[in-house]
């Protein structure tokens, strides 16, 4: 069960990086070119939450039960947690940075209902939207980051 979920965070990964992306887009025309926000805006914004939280509860599970996360800080100690890079980076780094994430995905949604004029929408919307990508990018354990690395898929 875990190792399914594993894939199925990971493939979420993917999700949510499309639907950021997208999310900013909306935004940022939306901004520049004076448009209106629309429906669509606010669907593609929750569909980021829905999957973001979804990703963030498979994740939260795993660092639960998995071996990289409550039982590592168990076993080692936080204060070897702290010390190992690899450690660090699953027990803490990860879980933090995503959360963080999570919470500005969630207010960025918040935003786009609130009945303020469309351009304050499309400008804040953005932000919070793209510093939320900036930070999951960081958090990711790319293929290609050293020690850390998992799997495209």
């Amino acid at each position: 069960m875990y190792t399914g979920l594993l894939y199925l965070h990971s493939i979420l990964r993917w999700v949510i990086l499309l639907l950021a992306i997208i999310a900013i887009y909306k935004s940022y025309t939306g901004m520049t070119a004076g448009k209106p926000f629309t429906a669509g805006d606010k669907r593609t914004g929750l569909f980021l939450m829905i999957a973001a939280h979804t990703t963030f509860l498979i994740g939260l599970y795993q660092w639960i039960v998995g071996p990289w996360g409550l039982k590592n800080i168990e076993n080692m100690g936080m204060g070897a947690v702290m010390k190992d890079s690899v450690a660090r980076f699953y027990g803490v780094e990860h879980l933090t940075g995503m959360i963080i994430a999570i919470v500005l995905i969630t207010i960025g949604r918040g935003v786009s209902k609130k009945n303020i004029p469309d351009g304050v929408k499309h400008k804040k919307t953005f932000w919070f939207f793209l510093v939320a990508l900036i930070i999951i990018l960081a958090s990711i354990p790319w293929p290609f980051r050293v020690g850390i690395a998992r799997p495209w898929l």
